[in-house]
């Protein structure tokens, strides 16, 4: 073979190799060009108006960006894949605890560029407080679009039953639920799909998130805070204060027929939900929202509460981080983080925006009063074999088709 012909061929192999790295689909960037891979899918508002924003950054800036959707199935299956065959990925985003128990490897240690850009300055502090903990202490990541997962309520509903306080103690919220019955209405509802955040809450307010942890992954269920906890739900199901529809509904139909609909007054769920039942709730629908409820001798109180947000992680390996960063601060600061927040009802994550949609501005004292986080569920699906488990004899506690003692005996039967 000729030296031409072997160069020749050479080449083609490395280029073959290259190939093989890159997910089909992808196209490898310039390395002058931000690539960036969202979790959104681009007609969906945050895609939107990520897109306006890069487009936007492009034109002030000259730096080129390649924004890729990927949505959420998408990224979530050819992230890694593409990480480790060496893509060009500069920025990513996802949920807190998936991209930084998961993808922590990755991720660029950001300390020196928020000291540099005085980052926190204007940020939510539980939230950045969260991502150092989750990546080991270091900052790896920057948390954009906050939730909140507390209990929402309708305020014409606690109008009608003379409620003018929101309780903070387990004694108060009973006494809400109460007025709520003796005016005629179903103080709460419930959906399966949120059934394990209920009892997660409720253990972690009693003993800590890292004990209810320790309970689920282990199985000590004869823990006595697991008895306390079905006793204090065992007392709202015998007293009336569920929904007759909590033992059957599948969501969406309780945050859907119930709620939604002044069916119901209260529900334990994310910030997202007035975004999702708006179509049926109507405009002049009043939210109204509290923290879940401290617990006598309990671990923490209404400083601790189940949230998160997405995040943006930068690659170790990029060669733009600065860049990067830049984009990923003009993204979440001022106008644009306001309009994200705008066109997905959402929360800002600037603490500068202090004006929030109308629909979530309830959960505003909620979010300032934290400074302590809980993580998904609160500990509650930490062994995912257990999960449905848990659901299925919750469900049967909350609708009282089980008293609590059985509630404690089924566990500790599935956890054997």
């Amino acid at each position: 073979m000729g030296m031409k012909k072997k160069l020749l061929s050479a080449a083609l192999c490395a280029a073959m190799v290259g190939t093989m790295l890159v997910p089909a689909g992808t196209v490898q960037a310039a390395d002058d060009t931000i690539v960036y891979w969202s979790m959104w899918e681009a007609t969906e508002p945050q895609g939107k108006v990520i897109q306006e924003a890069v487009d936007a950054y492009m034109e002030e800036t000259g730096v080129k960006v390649d924004l890729q959707f990927k949505g959420r199935t998408g990224n979530r299956e050819a992230l890694q894949p593409a990480l480790d065959g060496g893509t060009q990925i500069d920025i990513f985003d996802e949920d807190i605890d998936r991209v930084n128990s998961m993808y922590g490897k990755y991720l660029l240690d950001l300390e020196d560029l928020v000291k540099e850009n005085d980052y926190e300055a204007t940020a939510n502090a539980a939230l950045m407080s969260a991502c150092r903990e989750v990546g080991g202490g270091t900052l790896k990541s920057i948390p954009y679009q906050p939730f909140l997962f507390s209990f929402f309520y309708n305020k014409d509903l606690f109008d009608q039953a003379g409620i003018e306080k929101e309780p903070t103690t387990w004694a108060e919220f009973l006494d809400v639920c109460q007025k709520l019955k003796d005016a005629g209405i179903t103080p709460m509802t419930m959906d399966d799909a949120y059934a394990t955040n209920m009892i997660g809450y409720h253990l972690a307010r009693l003993v800590g998130e890292e004990r209810v942890r320790e309970i689920v992954q282990n199985g000590e269920w004869d823990d006595p805070a697991v008895l306390q906890m079905a006793k204090d739900f065992e007392e709202l199901a015998s007293k009336g204060y569920f929904s007759e529809m909590v033992g059957s509904n599948v969501w969406p139909a309780g945050q859907n027929t119930e709620l939604a609909l002044g069916m119901a007054a209260m529900y334990l769920n994310g910030s997202w939900l007035p975004n999702e039942v708006k179509e049926l709730t109507g405009p002049d629908f009043k939210w109204g929202c509290f923290a879940y409820p401290e617990l006598e001798n309990g671990a923490n109180g209404i400083e601790t509460n189940y949230m998160g947000s997405q995040v943006f992680g930068i690659n170790k390996d990029t060669k733009m981080a600065k860049e990067a960063f830049d984009l990923i601060s003009f993204i979440t600061k001022g106008e644009w983080d306001q309009k994200l927040a705008e066109e997905s009802v959402g929360i800002p994550s600037d603490s500068g925006n202090t004006e929030w949609p109308d629909m979530v501005a309830c959960a505003k004292p909620v979010m300032d009063q934290s400074t302590a986080r809980f993580t998904a569920a609160c500990g509650a699906e930490t062994n995912v074999d257990m999960t449905p488990v848990i659901k299925e004899n919750f469900i049967k506690l909350i609708a009282g088709s089980i008293t609590a003692d059985e509630f404690v005996s089924a566990m500790q039967e599935a956890a054997k």
